[in-house]
Parts: C-alpha cells; structure tokens; sequence
C-alpha cells in the first residue's frame, strides 16, 4: 500500500504525537509499505531515526505571511521554498511563543476553510505534490485540524482521506471568540469529507464522536504503540529509600505538574524530606517559564528544592535512563488526556504509574494493571496514592511488573501498524 501521511511538526520540541507518527511511519516502510512521512510548519523532531521527507509543507513562515499579508498569498512557489528551509522555520518556536489568541484564532479559522482559507496557495502544492509526484492509495491526516484540506485532496488525488483524533478539542476549548464557534462549526461541517477516524481509546472516541458530530462507528479505536528497543532492558535496582517521584511531560499547567509538586510537599510532611525526592523531565516553553519559576520558587520556600531535579528536555536514550531510576511516575493532568503515550514508555520499563482517573488513563491501567487510578485535580488523592507504593513495595513492584510484561506483549508499535492497515483496506479499492 502506498500511504501518504501528513503530520505536524512542533516547533523544535520533542512531541508524543511526532515521535508517535514517524514511528508509526517507519514500522508500516518496515512491514513493506510505502510511506511518505510529510512534515507540516516545521521539520519534525523525533527522538528515533526521522523517516519524513526532506520537503515541507504549509511552512510556518509561509502560512504565517500569508495569514498576515494579502502579498504573500501571490508569491512565486521558488520564494516560498526558501522560506520553507528547515533552517528557517527551526526559528518559528519564537515566532509561535508570540502569536496572540486573535492571531492563533483567525489562522486555525484559516487553515479550517482549506482552499477558501488564506493559504490555499500551500494547499495548491500538496495537492500537486500528491497527484503528480508520489500518487498515493490512501491519505492519512496527523489530526483533525487539517480537515479543511480533504475535499481538495479527494477531488484532485481522488483517494480516500482518514484522520486521527488526538487533543484537538483542548485546543479548540481555549480560542476565543468569535473564533472558537466559527472553528468549531467549520470542523463539525469539514469532518463530514473525511472517510474514517481513529482514536487511541474509546473514551475519546465517544467523546468526538459527540464533539464534532461523527457518526460513532466511523471512528476506529487503535491504541497507540511503541517501539521497544531499548525499553525494559536496564536492570532498575532501586533502592527502597529514598522513593523518587517521576514526571515525564511537558512543563505546563494543564499536565498537572503543579498539583504532583502539591501531594510531594505533602509526602515530605508525612515521612521527612530525606525519604523521598522528586524528579521531573519535559519541554519547557518560554511561554510555561513563568509557572515553572513560580513552582521552583515554592519549593524552595516550603525548604524542600535540595530534593528536587529538573532533567530538563530528554531524548529517547534518556528517558530511559530517567524512568529507570524513579519508583513511580505521576503526571497528574487537568484535562482529560487523549493519548498518554508516557504511561506505556513508564510501564515499559517497569515503573508504575499514578494517575488521575480520567481521559485516556483508565483504559490504560485496566489493559495493563500497571498503575493506580486516583480522584482528579486532587492533590490529597495523589499523596494517598504515592504513598500507597510507598508502604507497600511489593504492590509497587507488581504493578511495574505487570505493566511490562503486557506493553511488551500487547502495545508494539507492530501491532499498531498492522491494526491501522486492516482499517485502511477498509477505504482501499483492490
């Protein structure tokens, strides 16, 4: 089969659903496939081998000017190729840190409307690229916010156009009027081009079935998957004390990491400072610097900074190293998670997980038996919860047990693979 899949790039920050769709896309090449991994505004970053193609479509820069100047709508493709440079748009991190809730608003309207948008000129490109030069079987869109792009692919390529869903309501939920009403019925209007959607779990499933008016039984449920080279294969030999927290997200308010710092002072009340520590790894954007500051600042009020560490940023090689010496990982978020590809690279490597039970969470602490599921945004519900591995290290290593075994057995990114194509031969004339 020959897939086109389109995906996002972030702005230079290592991303779940980046990292999720070049891994994706290397094992379908792998199960002889042929796969063009097509990077949107930026180059992808990825912390295995980047299977993506060289070229990039919707630039940043260019959907940018475009969005901004009439001029740019009418520039000659060989000017717009250097603002694609991957160079170029590695700096768009800066340009995004900066872009206002009106300009963020009217580019996703923009972007949503397809080729009556602004950057229809982008849309011309890829639809030219798809019919001429590569000639695909099936499309496959990284998530629902490139929608508006459908009904120009299937009138000009003529195949079939399949989307996952994967956050896009959090998004969607924080632009401000008018914007988010007039995104929101352009998404419910453009979703009806799309042949089918995936979601990891049922919960979001059912949840954008309803969101954006889907029939329920056109969303397939595919679970995420990783690839587990290198995960599980470090000897954890942990000692007892002192028990380390862990959390491995980006650094921001609605992953909750204020509300795990909260329950970890509350721990260090219960059994002393000098039993327990608390490490934390993830992107920190210069927009979330703020909250992070103010997060550092109170531990070091409440005299407890010395047993906390930052790891910063990690790449794949250091995730593991990082999951591999915490006890338990907690990422206590605010909303209603869609993926949580964090809790199988956690459970991967035997460490359990604590997490708030909503979202994506359930599902997966049933499938795997791998964690412990407390009250939301409650920061006494997540100290009972830690604590519970505390006192009680066999249900910790149970758990972590548990929670390896049925990723390693259950949550490869082959099987990934191999349930999307059963659902792509669905659209697929042979």
């Amino acid at each position: 089969m020959k897939i086109a899949y389109i995906a996002a790039g972030a702005a230079g920050m290592y991303c779940g659903t980046c990292i999720h769709d070049n891994t994706l896309a290397s094992e379908l090449i792998k199960q002889e496939h042929e796969v063009a991994l097509i990077p949107t505004y930026t180059p992808l970053r990825t912390d295995e081998e980047d299977v993506s193609i060289e070229r990039i479509f919707f630039g940043g820069i260019n959907v940018y000017l475009q969005q901004k100047l009439a001029i740019f709508r009418h520039t000659p493709w060989l000017l717009d190729r250097f603002f694609d440079s991957s160079t170029l748009l590695n700096s768009v991190s800066k340009l995004s840190a900066s872009t206002n809730a009106k300009d963020l608003g009217s580019l996703t309207v923009s972007m949503l409307k397809g080729e009556n948008g602004k950057q229809r000129k982008e849309l011309r490109k890829l639809v030219q690229w798809l019919k001429t030069d590569y000639q695909p079987d099936i499309v496959q869109l990284t998530n629902s916010m490139f929608v508006g792009l459908t009904a120009e692919i299937k009138r000009e390529v003529g195949v079939p156009v399949v989307c996952r869903f994967q956050g896009e309501d959090i998004f969607l939920d924080d632009l401000i009027e008018p914007y988010k009403s007039e995104a929101m019925n352009l998404l419910k209007d453009k979703s009806g081009d799309i042949d089918g959607f995936f979601a990891s779990c049922h919960y979001y499933a059912n949840h954008m079935a309803k969101y954006t008016e889907t029939p329920r039984d056109q969303i397939h449920v595919v679970p995420l998957g990783l690839n587990l080279d290198g995960h599980g294969q470090i000897e954890r030999g942990l000692s007892s004390e002192p028990f380390i927290i862990g959390y491995l997200a980006r650094i921001c308010p609605e992953k909750g990491l204020h509300l795990l710092v909260e329950a970890f002072y509350q721990l260090t009340q219960k059994l002393g400072k000098d039993k327990i520590r608390l490490k934390v790894a993830g992107y920190l954007g210069a927009r979330d610097q703020a909250y992070f500051d103010q997060i550092c600042q109170q531990l070091r009020n409440w005299n407890i900074f010395d047993a906390f560490e930052y790891w910063g940023e990690v790449n794949r090689e250091q995730k593991i190293r990082f999951l591999n010496q915490i006890h338990v990982l907690s990422v206590p978020t605010v909303y209603r998670e869609s993926k949580g590809l964090f809790v199988l690279e956690s459970l991967a490597n035997g460490t359990p997980v604590v997490l708030p039970d909503h979202g994506s969470f359930p599902e997966l602490v049933q499938a795997t038996a791998g964690g412990i599921l407390v009250r939301p945004l409650s920061i006494d519900a997540i100290t009972k919860g830690i604590l519970e591995l505390i006192q009680n290290p066999d249900l910790c290593q149970e758990l972590g047990k548990n929670g390896k075994q049925t990723v390693h057995q259950e949550f490869g990114i082959s099987q990934t693979a191999k349930n999307m194509l059963a659902v792509f031969r669905n659209y697929v004339s042979t």
